[in-house]
């Protein structure tokens, strides 16, 4: 399924620096950026170049200098603190590079933990979780340890965690780097059929030029100034 011509995330003029002692050092100079709706998006670029920083912005996890982030219609960057968690809550997944899984807690409880701050009762939570553990195939591991594991198992929890929610966005960071090939690829094949099948936007960042084929756009940074490869 193609992605929609209109844009789901809008960046304009966005600009964002880091102070170091009485220094500011910039990250991210003017950057401007469509993404539309269902679309795949690798950001790629050497160690320092902003691309964890872009990523965390569209995210709401950090705060612009200048410019605006428009997604949806929400104009994130004009959201205070409270207001700015609510809306992660509601409408972004992460998933991370080690997976971030709480190891006291089984996969089915791991993947319940964004539902514990909405309304929903616990039979409906269980229908949610359920749901997503089908739809990476862990069905049959839910009552797992994340130790019971493997690296790859572990990665797929931790997207049936981000998308248990139904964001419209997942953000991912370097998804696949620290799997295996093998497991690397079936990581990359789930997050295509998110895109796919299921109409999610996922911006991902990566180092790794065979994850970024994957995407259907790659836009590299290098020196905070955003560039098509």
């Amino acid at each position: 399924m193609e992605a929609s011509t209109e844009p789901i995330v809008k960046i304009r003029d966005l600009s964002k620096g880091y102070r170091r002692g009485t220094q500011v050092i910039p990250v991210l100079s003017g950057i401007n950026f469509d993404i539309a709706k269902g679309e795949f998006v690798a950001l790629m670029g050497p160690s320092g170049s902003g691309k964890s920083t872009l990523l965390n912005l569209i995210a709401g996890i950090d705060t612009a200098d200048q410019g605006s982030i428009r997604i949806g219609d929400v104009e994130i960057t004009q959201l205070n603190e409270s207001e700015l968690a609510r809306w992660r809550a509601g409408n972004v997944g992460f998933i991370f590079q080690f997976y971030n899984l709480i190891p006291v807690l089984t996969a089915y409880e791991n993947v319940e933990l964004p539902l514990l701050l909405t309304h929903l009762n616990r039979r409906e939570r269980r229908e949610h979780v359920e749901a997503v553990l089908s739809v990476v195939g862990l069905s049959d591991r839910m009552d797992h340890y994340p130790s019971q594991l493997s690296g790859g198992q572990q990665q797929r929890v931790a997207i049936a965690r981000a998308i248990v929610t139904d964001p419209e966005i997942l953000v991912a960071d370097e998804p696949t780097g620290d799997l295996d090939r093998a497991s690397a690829e079936e990581i990359l094949q789930l997050l295509d059929q998110l895109v796919g099948k299921f109409r999610k936007t996922v911006i991902m960042v990566t180092h790794d030029p065979r994850a970024a084929e994957k995407a259907h756009i790659i836009r590299h940074l290098e020196k905070g100034e955003l560039s098509e490869v």
